[in-house]
């Protein structure tokens, strides 16, 4: 059940201040040593859903949106019960968690930092919210998940795909289902070079900000790796919507190669505009111009149509797994809204069942004693293969996908085709890796 819809700004308003100006939220369990944020009542539990409403990212944002609502119709015993079904762990059984209904808040992260910390503060101090999830801003996670930590309420990330969202600004309370920048280039890899060759020389367009930081260095790392030479990079705004500036200057750069490090509309406008501005049809250095975008979207995708033919990229999860938890959310999903999920769609709704399982099995709200069941957890079921939710970092490892634009769609939303499972060994590193140092989880806050 839906509590409230957040348009405010909200102030935490007593208790000793933390961290950058974050004050302690007021609401808490009688006092004692367990005690803890936001500890529901006998009856209901309330979660924060921060999601982009407006802004570049807001397509991703509504389809978000969709899976949390759908996470809690199925929590709450209605539905068909989704993925709850195909989920190896089996204690959840519709009837909210811990027996208590679950009911929720929602907030607009405007794809801003700024903005979506205020709705978070609004979700926690105001309304009671236990647990914080959403976002499909790297930058906007980043900074919820520090308030998160701060508040002493657990963070549950939606679409983030920046390496430091569990590298050097991971945090005990935030954990991080959705791959990342790193996964991304060992995925990409292999099939461009199997697809263009190693004589490549490559120009980058990138978001400037964490996000597109961390998919640059990740894809020029693993494209100079295998013999190819980076000729430029230039940074752009989120939400510039015209990217033509940027991209006539890429001709007349030697570079057979576009990287577009964009995403959501961005990524939509940039790809559009350079087809537009003819590079695709362009022969460089005695090769076919070739565009990569390393980060897909069904959503991207729909909104790119016939210019994202052809074109590699990597994605969390796609809507045509013929896996049983992939059919089942499809299912549900589909029943619900008309139309298949995105992979935003999926990490969310993901999200909330597995805290809502980390819940039950710990049998406690606090939140150091659901990271503690989530860490470590290995699963099965919920549409990525075998997955681990490594304890050191908080970060989920599980298979990845490298699709391609579809050449010939049967449909509007048919307009990917996987053509690589990359195996979860292959994407996994070690804890040590150099773009992972710098940061350190520290210790649970339970907000008391």
């Amino acid at each position: 059940m839906k509590k409230s819809n957040l348009t405010r700004r909200g102030v935490l308003r007593s208790g000793a201040a933390l961290g950058a100006g974050l004050a302690m939220p007021t609401i808490f369990t009688a006092s004692s040593v367990s005690a803890f944020t936001n500890a529901p009542g006998d009856s209901s539990v309330t979660l924060g859903f921060n999601v982009p409403q407006t802004g570049a990212y807001a397509d991703e944002g509504a389809d978000e949106l969709r899976a949390y609502e759908l996470a809690v119709e199925h929590l709450n015993g209605g539905g068909d019960g989704g993925m709850m079904g195909t989920f190896s762990s089996k204690v959840l059984q519709g009837n909210g968690i811990l027996g208590r209904k679950v009911e929720y808040v929602t907030g607009d992260t405007q794809t801003n930092s700024d903005a979506a910390r205020a709705s978070a503060r609004s979700m926690i101090e105001k309304d009671g919210a236990i647990m914080i999830t959403g976002g499909s801003s790297s930058g906007v996670a980043i900074a919820v998940q520090g308030l998160c930590q701060d508040a002493g309420v657990i963070f549950m990330a939606g679409l983030t795909h920046s390496n430091d969202t569990t590298g050097k600004d991971r945090r005990a309370n935030g954990f991080r289902h959705f791959f990342n920048t790193e996964m991304s280039g060992r995925a990409l890899a292999p099939i461009l070079k199997a697809n263009y060759g190693t004589d490549r020389k490559a120009y980058h367009l990138t978001a400037d900000y964490t996000w597109g930081w961390s998919q640059e260095k990740s894809m020029r790392t693993y494209t100079e790796d295998m013999g190819w030479e980076t000729v430029n990079s230039v940074l752009t705004p989120v939400g510039a919507g015209d990217f033509s500036s940027y991209i006539t200057p890429v001709l007349q750069s030697g570079a057979d190669v576009l990287i577009l490090n964009h995403y959501g509309g961005d990524m939509v406008n940039s790809l559009t505009q350079a087809v537009q501005f003819g590079l695709r049809a362009a022969q460089v250095n005695g090769k076919q111009f070739e565009i990569v975008v390393p980060l897909f979207s069904r959503l991207m995708a729909r909104g790119a149509g016939e210019n994202i033919k052809g074109i590699f990229g990597s994605t969390n999860w796609h809507w045509s797994l013929q896996d049983e938890g992939s059919k089942a959310f499809v299912k549900s999903f589909g029943t619900k809204y008309g139309f298949p999920p995105s992979q935003a769609a999926h990490t969310c709704y993901v999200q909330t069942l597995l805290y809502a399982d980390a819940v039950e099995r710990a049998q406690s709200f606090n939140p150091c004693d659901v990271g503690a069941a989530l860490e470590g957890f290995e699963f099965d079921g919920l549409g990525n293969g075998p997955t681990l939710y490594r304890a050191e970092d908080h970060q989920c490892f599980k298979d990845v996908l490298v699709v391609k634009g579809k050449e010939n769609p049967t449909s509007e939303f048919d307009l990917l085709e996987i053509v690589e499972v990359t195996p979860r060994e292959t994407v996994t590193y070690p804890i040590d890796h150099p773009d992972f140092q710098g940061g350190s989880l520290g210790s649970c806050n339970p907000g008391a």
